[in-house]
């Protein structure tokens, strides 16, 4: 059996951290707020987001890079999406185990919708985009398969024309723009990441200049954050454009997505006991998504935090940064166990499953797809 590849493991760790702690941040409101007096924290945070931005971006990267040269299973596909319900159902049962369950009158139907339907609901938005891209993926590995190299760089230029380089430089909000949270952006990165892989293109030359242009994305994401935060608080302009630098599809965080997704191409991890924690690990990252941001959790699991560790310190940058440093460890943790868990649940169901009839007739589903 093939050893996954340590360094593309460990890039999917840091992805999924980067990810939390945008979530961090959002949840703790620490992010400038136009038109009012920043503080040190807001600085702090707003310059961590405009590296972590790109952790989202990354995490597609891997997918599509290495899902373009495979078969696409039905099992998988089904694996994911019993994977999704795992979160979506359980943690709602447990919660209200605990006590702990909100319940809202108002929208009880809704929520119920969310569960049951947790794909079309978008219960996890990211989720319903993944899936889509993840169907659409042997449609996509054809044309990748029978398109010439022009025709595929012709393709991925006139996508990043449409989803990205023209919403990056006009300051007005465009209808079809999601800001890249759907599975049109999606696809437009499994397709740059086929593109690598297919033609073995070397991104930026080497691990040095890659991670020079994730830096310098980053540091240019963060200054058009300050200039139009500052911009707005003179004049009051700006309001929707500056957003725009933290959006997934902004052309300087598709820039640094690309540079740290090139410099793991790049770097290698020394084949020894920490190569194989990062494999262990790194398989359970999406489960670590699935918990945090569950919707009984993702507006809470912060707040639960605090009574662990105490409340966060929005007043000091160290005591914020020690904070955020800790409760990422946690809730990380705690995602990693959690999925570990439903990983032995599902292998227990597989054995006892195996050779009935709907798991022999998904294999034979497998087996027809290659």
């Amino acid at each position: 059996m093939t050893k996954r590849n340590a360094n593309f493991e460990l890039l999917r760790i840091i992805a999924m951290v980067m990810i939390l702690v945008l979530h961090y941040n959002a949840h703790c409101d620490t992010l400038l707020h136009l038109g009012e007096h920043v503080t040190g924290v807001q600085a702090y945070a707003t310059i961590l987001e405009a590296f972590c931005i790109t952790g989202l971006n990354t995490y597609v990267f891997i997918s599509g890079y290495f899902l373009s040269g495979s078969k696409v299973k039905v099992s998988r596909i089904l694996q994911l999406i019993c994977q999704v319900y795992f979160y979506t159902i359980l943690i709602s049962i447990s919660l209200m185990i605990a006590g702990t369950y909100v319940v809202h009158p108002a929208d009880n139907i809704y929520k119920i919708a969310q569960y049951v339907f947790p794909i079309s609901s978008e219960h996890y938005w990211f989720v319903t985009a993944y899936i889509i891209m993840y169907v659409l993926s042997p449609v996509l590995n054809a044309g990748i398969h029978n398109l010439s190299r022009k025709q595929m760089k012709a393709v991925i230029i006139g996508l990043l024309i449409w989803f990205c380089f023209i919403k990056s430089f006009v300051p007005v909000m465009f209808v079809t723009d999601h800001c890249g949270y759907d599975f049109g952006w999606f696809i437009v990165l499994y397709l740059i990441a086929a593109y690598i892989r297919k033609y073995n293109v070397k991104v930026f030359y080497n691990a040095r200049n890659s991670m020079i242009v994730f830096l310098v994305s980053g540091v240019i994401i963060a200054v058009m954050s300050f200039v139009l935060y500052y911009i707005n608080l003179v004049t009051g302009g700006f309001i929707y454009y500056a957003e725009v630098p933290i959006h997934l599809n902004f052309f300087f965080t598709l820039t640094g997505s690309l540079g740290l997704f090139s410099f793991f191409r790049y770097y290698r991890v020394k084949e020894n006991k920490a190569a194989d924690v990062i494999r262990f690990v790194a398989p359970f990252t999406f489960g670590v998504y699935l918990l945090h941001m569950h919707i009984e959790m993702k507006d809470r699991w912060v707040e639960w935090i605090e009574h662990i560790i105490g409340e966060v310190p929005i007043y000091s940058v160290p005591l914020y940064a020690l904070h955020l440093a800790a409760s990422i460890v946690i809730i990380f943790a705690a995602g990693v166990f959690v999925d570990w868990v439903r990983k032995m649940i599902f292998e227990y169901v597989g054995r006892v499953l195996h050779n009935t009839w709907l798991f022999n007739k998904i294999r034979q589903l497998d087996q027809d797809l290659c």
